[in-house]
């Protein structure tokens, strides 16, 4: 049996942007997760609630995403509201990630059932013909954003951030 596509389903409403993330938040979905993520900005987005009880798994490239955001927000607004992202109903997986990776300091972690979540939207899947540049791109930004949030993760994700790297200038010079 194969698993579910994962998707996102989202709502923006006065500043505010709920998403939730259902199946494998992976290298794919980072990338129109983060689309999702600039776009509710752009709108003047301050605050970001996401129901992760449907997500299965979060690979580095997803989290490095979210992670990012959730420094751009914390760094915002200062010590007044540090917590704009809100992480609602991770799993016992995706919390000990994000305690690993030593990120969770840039979330609200919270448990329970989100209220008022009955109307949210399916997200338009992201263009079917995203390059591989584009993913490319996006998953060397998001390990670079881990490894600038916690020194400790340069270690980790020293060899995947060479190979990202070398494969993107590779990339770059065959469009050229």
């Amino acid at each position: 049996m194969t698993a579910p596509i994962a998707h996102l389903k989202s709502r923006f409403c006065e500043k505010n942007a709920c998403i939730k993330v259902v199946g494998r938040a992976n290298f794919n979905l980072a990338v129109e997760f983060n689309c999702l993520l600039t776009d509710f900005e752009a709108k003047g987005c301050t605050a970001f609630r996401l129901d992760l009880g449907e997500c299965t798994l979060m690979d580095s490239t997803f989290l490095g995403v979210l992670s990012g955001f959730g420094l751009k927000f914390s760094l915002r607004n200062g010590a007044a509201e540090p917590h704009l992202v809100q992480l609602i109903n991770p799993n016992d997986r995706i919390a000990e990630l994000l305690e690993n990776l030593g990120v969770i300091h840039l979330f609200q972690v919270t448990r329970g059932e989100p209220e008022n979540w009955d109307d949210l939207a399916d997200c338009a899947p992201g263009d079917a013909t995203t390059s591989r540049e584009v993913i490319t791109k996006t998953c060397l930004e998001a390990h670079q954003k881990l490894v600038e949030i916690n020194p400790e993760n340069e270690q980790r994700f020293k060899d995947v951030t060479k190979f990202l790297a070398e494969d993107l200038e590779r990339l770059k010079k065959k469009d050229s």
